[in-house]
């Protein structure tokens, strides 16, 4: 992988491959300047004390009282004397200073030295072409972002951008031995990268990587754990990710600050799991997403802030699943987006303060359903929604009292059920 890394990790020949100022390093003033400074505040001061010594001991007035007795003037000179040992032991002073500066500023160096060249090493590991050796490279340059806060970012990045590398896809069972054994090597040294990095984003991670950015562009993930995750600083970039099989799990997360996109992601297999995820204070876009076929469950999430886009996403295969979602605080949009096939489900959810809307939505082909949903506040808005075909169903929704915005004249369009209301009570607001 060494020679496929991105230019910016790759160091050139007798190079070390970062250069970032170390905040140890010493900062001092020449040896000179500093000799000067002392020395002129030596002599300043020993003017001060003379010009002290001179008004107590009535020197000024010597001609008219006669001159000072022997032992004043002695004790003036061994006045000039101590001031003169003072600036002597102030100079010995500075120069145990910089002593002492330069030899952290050595130690310093020799630190960042070592960093660098831990990560001349562990690059070379991950470019391997034995995958147990690209393997430990990732563990070594883990433990080195651990260790090096200054170049923490740097390592993450390492991380992501061999994520980022293709690879070859599943060969399937009919393969040769040789290239199954390659592929879950491959798959190991990925899946192992996905694992370290959601430790490092949970609760009581020894180092938390919270704050960092995260650039999955493009990358194919076909398994991972980023369960608990707290998503609360930096940029997370899953822009173009596939999500093509196995279980890609975000239970339990916390969208809590920063950016999390999705934008025009396919999810096109397997199970992607958002179940109990919390939704509070970050921006997390899935606008343009393709919904082919897998089963994405938001099941029993909440939207208590922040802001969640699901604008232009197409949803044409699988199951995409809110059951039990609470719609509380958050601004949730679906608008635009295109429902030509499969499954949407609202069952059991909760629209209590949030703005959700489907304003121009397509719906048609497939399901909608909000069986069980209570609508008690908040906005959800249909308005401009077109329903040409499929199945949008509030029929046997459990509370009616906030019900949706539509937009549509006099009867509901085919395909949409409303609650049967007693009458004189309104079947919507149009």
């Amino acid at each position: 992988m060494g020679a496929n890394l991105p230019r910016r990790y790759r160091p050139a020949d007798g190079q070390e491959p970062v250069k970032r100022g170390d905040p140890d390093e010493a900062r001092l003033w020449r040896l000179g300047t500093a000799l000067a400074v002392s020395f002129t505040v030596a002599v300043v001061g020993l003017a001060g004390l003379a010009g002290l010594a001179w008004l107590l001991l009535g020197l000024a007035g010597y001609r008219r009282h006669g001159a000072p007795e022997l032992k004043d003037t002695i004790s003036v000179l061994q006045l000039v004397f101590a001031t003169v040992a003072g600036a002597g032991a102030l100079v010995a002073l500075i120069v145990a200073y910089r002593r002492q500066k330069i030899t952290e500023a050595d130690s310093a160096s020799d630190r960042t030295r070592v960093f660098n060249e831990r990560f001349t090493a562990i690059a070379a590991q991950l470019g391997d072409a034995k995958p147990a050796v690209r393997l430990a490279g990732v563990h070594a340059m883990a433990g080195l972002a651990d260790d090096w806060k200054q170049n923490r970012q740097t390592c993450v990045d390492v991380l992501c951008a061999y994520l980022r590398l293709p690879h070859d896809p599943d060969p399937g069972d009919g393969a040769a031995a040789a290239d199954r054994a390659a592929y879950r090597a491959d798959r190991e040294v990925r899946h192992t990268i996905i694992r370290l990095i959601g430790a490092h984003l949970r609760p009581g991670s020894a180092v938390s990587w919270q704050s960092l950015n995260f650039d999955f562009t493009s990358v194919v993930f076909d398994g991972g754990d980023f369960s608990r995750a707290q998503f609360s600083g930096g940029i997370v970039l899953f822009t173009g990710a596939e999500f093509t099989g196995s279980r890609v799990n975000f239970r339990d997360a916390d969208f809590s600050g920063g950016r999390v996109d999705f934008r025009g992601a396919v999810f096109s297999g397997g199970e992607v799991g958002f179940i109990g995820a919390v939704f509070s204070g970050s921006r997390v876009d899935f606008s343009d997403a393709v919904f082919s076929g897998s089963w994405v469950d938001f099941s029993e999430a909440e939207f208590t802030g922040g802001q969640v886009d699901f604008g232009r996403a197409a949803v044409s295969g699988g199951t995409v699943s809110f059951v039990r979602a609470r719609f509380s605080g958050s601004r949730v949009y679906f608008n635009r987006a295109a429902l030509t096939a499969g499954t949407v489900s609202f069952l059991y959810a909760v629209f209590s303060g949030s703005q959700v809307g489907f304003i121009g939505t397509v719906f048609s082909s497939g399901k909608v359903d909000f069986t069980g949903a209570e609508f008690s506040d908040g906005q959800v808005d249909f308005s401009e929604a077109q329903f040409s075909g499929g199945t949008v169903d509030f029929s046997r929704a459990a509370l009616w009292a906030h019900p949706p915005v539509f937009s549509w004249d006099g009867e509901a369009p085919p395909g949409v059920a409303l609650p049967v209301q007693p009458p004189g009570e309104p079947q919507g607001r149009h």
